[in-house]
């Protein structure tokens, strides 16, 4: 007979390792299956975020930018290096500690709040059975009145562009190169083209983005892109838009690629290329048929605003269904559905969750943009501030970007908030409080903040939605 739990989680990613955490905690009987291998090949709790994503590439990003520190922008406070150099092996090799001592420790809050943790790929059955199947083939039953699913999300792949591990690569390749690339080639301007781009550039790479769009990152506020990309072009990332990549072909270890433009057609060579054109979600094998479980066009899960699939204790959260495709999204998803199952008020509200760019400068935004106010004829005022006004961001030799606060113009409440500069992921952290408490501009405006500190930024765009700024002419 199967051993019987309350909860059982298919998948620990930031999803899944934490709606666990959350149920145990209630006093849930709690089980999460898992089948990722890390870089020991191993079990490693985390999902792609940790093993493959979030984590080891803001590592990554951390490593390459004190890096171009040291040799682009250390003499300007008066440091002079000679033959600088980095060692790719061993950055490469700190991102990996790193992974470990993370996935390590999510084994530890398992144990600590007594979460069963079982290795292999999880299906579910009727009746809420759950089959493990191991690695080396044996199957195992259990079951639970409620099973979350959390399975993630995988790279696209184009049929054009099949991902090989060495020239032509996803995110995780990307993070493993063993030396520099001359020249490293990215399909695709979004948060994983630019960020992983934006590593091997610093570090010395020639870095060359083809984005099919048109637009450059279309979902954020045009104000901000436009400043965002100035900064990028000025750093030497050469990025393309309108460029439809039509093939791939790798040749005595070159990359390639035939696209199109408004020119015409074009060619570029490179020595790697990273295929950062999306993700979709991961349930392939997941679902046995005849659950009742529907499943959309692109692979999702079918859930309510409470992520409940419609059937009897099947529920589904993160990457797998609607929504951004965000780690904090997903956890947060993943605490409410353990509430939820726990008989308390779980809720996410989707309005308020921050977006973030991990390049140099951050890109950051909450809530509505400029465009979609226009187009949802929403009335709408707005403040804004550079952050070359502030002299902490001066000081730092970090001036570029602003800050853009949107109020509704009749009743000043906070309907988006837009930063490009240094650290804005920490600063949106401040508009999003207001958000979730219905605050208005004027509540971020009259509250006192620390001076000299970035989130200065903050307060004068604010004071700016009704012309109040005070270190700038309003």
């Amino acid at each position: 007979m199967s051993e019987s739990f309350d909860v059982i989680v298919i998948g620990a990613g930031p999803a899944g390792y934490v709606a666990a955490i959350r149920a145990a905690q209630l006093g849930l009987k709690t089980a999460c299956v898992d089948n990722f291998t890390g870089q020991d090949h191993q079990p490693a709790l985390g999902g792609t975020c940790l093993n493959v994503g979030c984590i080891p590439s803001k590592a990554l990003l951390d490593s390459s930018r004190q890096f171009h520190n040291l040799t682009h922008n250390f003499a300007v406070h008066g440091i002079h290096t000679q033959d600088a150099s980095i060692d790719v092996g061993t950055m490469v090799g700190r991102k990996n500690k790193i992974v470990k001592q993370f996935t390590s420790g999510i084994s530890m809050l398992f144990k600590a709040n007594k979460v069963t943790s079982l290795f292999g790929t999880g299906k579910l059955l009727q009746d809420n059975v759950v089959e493990v199947q191991a690695a080396d083939g044996k199957i195992t039953r259990i079951n639970a009145a409620n099973v979350i699913i959390a399975t993630g999300s995988v790279p696209i792949e184009l049929p054009f562009a099949k991902f090989d591990g060495k020239q032509v690569v996803d995110n995780a390749g990307a993070l493993d190169f063993d030396q520099l690339p001359k020249r490293f080639g990215v399909i695709g301007a979004g948060v994983i083209g630019l960020e992983l781009g934006s590593v091997w550039k610093r570090l010395g790479s020639e870095v060359t983005i083809l984005e099919a769009l048109p637009e450059f990152l279309g979902p954020a506020d045009a104000d901000i892109t436009r400043i965002a990309r100035k900064e990028f072009t000025k750093q030497g990332l050469d990025i393309r838009l309108g460029a439809r990549v039509g093939k791939v072909e790798v040749k005595a270890n070159e990359v390639h690629i035939g696209y199109t433009d408004q020119k015409g057609d074009q060619a570029l060579v490179v020595d790697k290329l990273l295929v950062a054109v999306g993700r979709r979600a991961y349930t392939d094998g997941v679902l046995t048929d005849g659950l009742g479980v529907k499943v959309d066009k692109h692979g999702r899960i079918e859930v309510d605003q409470h992520c409940w699939s419609g059937v009897n204790g099947v529920w589904a959260i993160g990457d797998c269904v609607r929504g951004p495709m965000l780690a904090h999204k997903g956890s947060e998803e993943g605490v409410a559905v353990a509430e939820l199952i726990a008989g308390k008020a779980g809720h996410v509200d989707f309005n308020t969750i921050p977006w973030v760019i991990y390049t140099e400068p951050e890109i950051a935004w909450v809530g509505k943009t400029e465009q979609q106010l226009k187009e949802e004829n929403i009335p709408y005022k707005i403040g804004t501030f550079p952050f070359a006004a502030v002299g902490r961001a001066v000081a730092m030799n970090e001036p570029v970007g602003m800050v853009k606060i949107i109020a509704h113009a009749e009743t000043d409440r906070l309907l988006g908030a837009h930063m490009v500069g240094p650290v804005v992921s920490e600063l949106i952290a401040e508009t999003v409080v207001t958000m979730e408490f219905k605050g208005a501009a004027e509540d971020l405006a009259r509250i006192v903040h620390a001076h000299p500190t970035l989130s200065e930024a903050v307060h004068e765009a604010a004071l700016a939605v009704d012309k109040r700024a005070i270190h700038r002419a309003n």
